[in-house]
Parts: structure tokens; sequence; C-alpha cells
């Protein structure tokens, strides 16, 4: 592995740890609560990967159906963006995908136990909107969640909403 690709893992690590923590000291109390921060974190997250997506895939073919999608984005796009793919992808063939990812890198500089598992939502946030807008900008129309019971290892549900 590369110094610069390194560095630029490192960079982008603590790009994100800081976006958070603005967006959370810059809040007001009552927007902590009713999970205001998180959509902004996701509303972020979803910009950032409409732009990308449109990036990686200006000189690729057109995918020929859902399940190709969710592939490019477990693939190629996870690998762009995390430096690795999607350890597992699962789906029910009706339009539910769970994506496994066993060492989640923005989980990684956590404690790898229990004891900030109920800090887990908003560091993955962000990349619950990076993958709605990927999607999005190839259009499909999704719902995007996340759920962490052992760190570093989180699953990403998506759920496509039919047209």
């Amino acid at each position: 592995m590369s110094v610069y690709i390194m560095a630029d893992e490192a960079l982008f690590q603590f790009l994100h740890n800081e976006v958070i923590q603005y967006i959370y000291k810059s809040s007001e109390h009552g927007e902590m609560e009713n999970g205001r921060c998180i959509t902004k974190l996701e509303n972020m997250g979803f910009r950032v990967g409409q732009g990308l997506i449109e990036r990686f895939t200006k000189d690729t073919a057109r995918f020929k159906d859902e399940l190709d999608v969710m592939k490019f984005i477990c693939k190629d796009f996870w690998t762009s963006v995390f430096k690795k793919q999607i350890d597992n992808l699962r789906t029910n063939h009706q339009g539910i995908y769970v994506l496994q990812d066993n060492k989640f890198r923005l989980l990684t500089q956590l404690s790898a136990g229990k004891q900030y598992l109920e800090h887990a939502p908003k560091y993955l946030a962000f990349t619950c909107g990076l993958v709605r807008g990927g999607l999005s900008n190839l259009g499909v129309k999704s719902i995007v969640t996340a759920e962490v019971s052992v760190m570093p290892a989180c699953k990403f549900q998506v759920m496509i909403q039919k047209m």
C-alpha cells in the first residue's frame, strides 16, 4: 500500500470526523434529540454520492438490472471510497439488499467492543446518504439504513422503492 493511499484515507477519516463534530457542536440541543444532525449528515452524503457516481460511471455501460447496480455499488463504488469491497451482499429478490462490511473503515477508530455502540449512528449516517445518493443517480430510489451489533462490523440495508 502506497503512502499516498494511506494519506488519502487518513484525510478522509479526519474530514469525516470533523464534519460530524462540527454538525453536532453547531446544532442546538433540540436538534440532537430529534435526529436533525443525523439527517444533515445523511443529506451531505446523498449529495456526495450523487457526484461520485457521476464520475465513476461516465465511461460505464448501462446496468441491465437492479442487481447489477447493487453489485457495482458493492465492488467498484465501495472500493473507490473505502479501499475495499463489501464483504457480503444478500438479497431477498424482493427489493431488499443487505451490504455487510466486517471492518467498516469509519468505525475502526472507535472501540471494537460495545463501549461506543451508541455513537455508531452518527458515523454511519453520511455513508447511508452516500449509497442512497449514488443509487438515486443510477435511477434507483431507495431507503438506506445501517445497523451495528459489534464494531467495527456493520450492515447497510437498502430497500428499493418501486416507482
